[in-house]
């Protein structure tokens, strides 16, 4: 068993990231408890990982559920990684019921989870991971405002951070940033409206980007840097690995 995280939750934990992720930590010891929407795919998951994987279906943006969770099950380690596929059109196409999508899931549910882990709270030497886009470096001109949701996922690291240290929680609180990869839905989405705005087909796109992060490298990256007190507070995470921003 990892010797720091005996207990972590993974939102989003049901395919992509969430799931390297969630295999990743199941196969250090360490138990994790699995939230996603879709209960059948959480089962597939828990008849691939076993016992370490505890399944929960619900939604991730539950603020009540955010506070039950880290209230019944203690866990070290947050890893906050659930999202929606952004609604792919110009701006000019988009509503803004579809422009906003990802606040309503990507953001609130790093909002809910983030508060959580000060009011709970959390134990000293926990960690909160969450899952940002390396689209916050380079804009999204095709996803709506995904690029901006996932920038609010980096402010609130920040913010998290300070109130942590002004109250002397010993929470650490940590943002990855990685890059677009056919290796998860979300990124299979833009790769093809990318593809197709170029007027490439997908894999051609996909080659003109390597290396390409894949979700197993980025699970391998993502513990490396939960477990290492010194790690950066940002990561930008590209097909050579994950590199400190800043």
């Amino acid at each position: 068993m990892s010797e720091q995280f005996q207990t972590a939750v993974v939102t989003g934990a049901s395919r992509g990231f969430g799931r390297a992720i969630a295999a990743a930590l199941v196969a250090t010891g360490t138990r994790v408890i699995g939230i996603a929407r879709d209960a059948q795919a959480l089962r597939a998951v828990r008849d691939d990982l076993g016992d370490g994987f505890t399944p929960v279906a619900a939604d991730a943006a539950d603020e009540a559920l955010a506070q039950d969770v880290i209230r019944a099950h203690r866990p070290a380690l947050l890893v906050l990684n659930a999202g929606v596929p952004p609604h792919m059109a110009p701006v000019h196409e988009q509503t803004w019921e579809t422009f906003s999508r990802n606040w309503h899931v990507d953001t609130r549910h790093v909002f809910a989870w983030t508060t959580a882990a000060l009011r709970v709270p959390l134990a000293p030497g926990s960690v909160v991971l969450s899952v940002s886009s390396g689209a916050v470096l380079g804009g999204s001109p095709l996803s709506g405002g995904y690029a901006s949701a996932k920038a609010a996922i980096r402010y609130l690291r920040g913010y998290a951070a300070e109130e942590s240290e002004r109250a002397g929680r010993g929470i650490r609180f940590v943002t990855v940033l990685p890059q677009m990869t056919p290796g998860t839905g979300i990124g299979s989405v833009a790769i093809a409206a990318y593809a197709e705005r170029q007027g490439v087909d997908p894999a051609a796109f996909v080659a003109g980007r390597l290396p390409i992060l894949t979700p197993e490298q980025f699970a391998k990256a993502v513990l490396e840097v939960a477990e290492d007190p010194r790690s950066a507070p940002e990561y930008r995470g590209t097909g050579a690995g994950l590199q400190p921003i800043g």
